[in-house]
């Protein structure tokens, strides 16, 4: 996304680089890396095993601005995920009634027997004029984390986006996100195409 600021996209505990908070208690500084991945042929995509706990991939069509809103924030509150609260819903509304935007949740069994959210994840994909397709939000709930679903849904991502005619799929993700992330997309056969170090203030999730 071309006005990310926050490096968002991958939620499937965050790494710790150095704080520095202001004397005062206010919000915590943090150097963070954004690295930017791609895979330019579904041949390249490695599945990895299967997740331990049955999902399904389910489209939202169409996905209104309160329901995209609530998984936005469900999904991606832990890793810092607010670029887009600052859009407002006409904005918001408009861009998910583009025919190149996607929207979809995650439907998986319980990982325990305590109550557990409706939906275990997220992702949207976004088709550029290059024919690219970029997975613009990926990740799991909290609950659903260490169950294997994070292979699963990033090869569920890839096997949709390159269905839908992709001439390559990237995504970006950094160090704000779960230490899994990264090595997961290396593992599913994404190559690293650049990297960016940028400084941003952390707001409470």
């Amino acid at each position: 996304m071309p006005e990310t600021t926050s490096g968002e996209t991958a939620a499937i505990g965050p790494d710790s680089p150095s704080d520095r908070s202001a004397a005062d208690g206010g919000p915590a500084r943090r150097l963070v890396t954004r690295t930017f991945l791609e895979l330019t042929a579904r041949e390249q995509l490695s599945e990895g095993k299967p997740p331990a706990l049955p999902a399904t991939l389910e489209g939202i069509d169409p996905c209104p601005t309160p329901r995209w809103r609530a998984l936005y924030r469900q999904i991606g509150a832990p890793w810092h995920w607010h670029d887009r609260d600052a859009w407002e819903d006409h904005r918001l509304d408009a861009h998910l009634a583009r025919s190149d935007v996607r929207v979809f949740r995650v439907a998986a069994a319980a990982p325990t027997s305590a109550p557990a959210p409706a939906d275990a994840g997220f992702l949207e994909l976004e088709k550029h004029a290059d024919g690219s397709v970029e997975i613009a939000y990926i990740g799991l709930d909290r609950a659903w984390i260490g169950h294997g679903l994070g292979a699963w849904l990033v090869t569920q991502a890839v096997r949709t986006a390159f269905a839908w005619d992709a001439t390559r799929v990237w995504l970006h993700t950094c160090t704000l996100d779960a230490p899994a992330a990264l090595p997961n997309y290396l593992a599913r056969g994404f190559v690293i195409t650049g990297d960016e170090t940028y400084d941003t203030v952390l707001t409470q999730p």
